[in-house]
């Protein structure tokens, strides 16, 4: 596949989820799949600090317009990386002290 096939390539979108125990969610997409994805290593970060919270990470919903999950205070997730297309993003390296 050459550069212009990809791009022009639809990235599958979230169209239900269904929150699990210990952080998972059941997520169908737009091609079919129907995956779960474990986030219990993933919630870290200001913006992720309240979804350790499991009453507000049930709060969990899917944004139509963006095509993925989202939480009530913003917080949303690639889908690509969600559906298994893509590696997410590492951990930000701890700082060092000098």
């Amino acid at each position: 596949m050459d550069l212009r096939e990809s791009s022009r390539r639809v990235l599958p979108r979230i169209t239900s989820v269904e929150p699990l125990a210990g952080f998972r969610l059941r997520l169908a997409f737009t091609d079919g799949l129907v995956r779960e994805v474990d986030l219990s290593d993933d919630l870290w970060g200001q913006m992720a600090e309240p979804l350790q919270d499991p009453d507000y990470f049930r709060q969990v919903r899917v944004d139509n317009e963006l095509g993925t999950v989202v939480w009530p205070n913003g917080y949303d997730l690639d889908p690509g990386v969600l559906h298994g297309d893509h590696e997410p993003a590492g951990r930000p390296a701890a700082p060092t002290s000098r």
